[in-house]
């Protein structure tokens, strides 16, 4: 009998953690539901979209920094953002040579704190319709309202324009790219 009420308890147990997780608030990116309560790599190895990322992420020996407290926010490219590069260049960069080259430019995508499409749209105001954002790298990134969309123009003055904002996570936000921002 007591072993029993222990596999109930269990099943209750189970059910709670269950029903606490099927009531998050979550953003489907790339066919998958990301989780605020995982981390930024939890989230994204799960979306099909962003496979090329995680590689890259990975190559660059990233993955525990981004699974770290931070909190982060990430403009994270799509696989078909890293397909604009010129051909080849997504292969070169993975080799572990040039490590130190794709650490730049995955940091580059990255902020330290967690912003909100609201707080950037604050910040855009307030800078009188720009705000500039000091990547991780240590480069900057310019944000710019067009329409109800966020642009960010990297260093090069390449634009890229956030599809998807505010997906929450444990250690931060991830805003879906459509092109890979690139550093000086």
């Amino acid at each position: 009998m007591t072993s029993f009420k222990f596999i109930l308890g269990a099943v209750a147990l189970l059910a709670v953690g269950q029903s606490a997780f099927a009531q998050e608030k979550t953003v489907t990116v790339g066919g998958a539901p990301m989780y605020p309560s995982k981390n930024i790599i939890e989230n994204a190895v799960n979306s099909k979209d962003h496979t090329t990322l995680v590689a890259a992420v990975k190559a660059a020996g990233l993955v525990e920094t981004l699974s770290g407290p931070g909190p982060f926010t990430v403009f994270a490219p799509t696989n078909a953002a890293f397909n604009k590069l010129p051909k080849g260049t997504v292969e070169t960069l993975v080799k572990p040579e040039n490590k130190a080259t794709l650490t730049g430019i995955l940091t580059y995508h990255v902020v330290s704190g967690k912003m909100s499409a609201m707080d950037l749209m604050k910040a855009i105001k307030a800078g009188n319709g720009t705000a500039t954002l000091k990547t991780v790298a240590g480069g900057s990134l310019t944000a710019m309202q067009k329409g109800k969309k966020i642009v960010l123009t990297d260093e090069k003055g390449g634009k890229s324009t956030v599809t998807i904002a505010d997906v929450n996570q444990s250690n931060g936000v991830i805003h879906v790219i459509d092109t890979v921002l690139m550093p000086n």
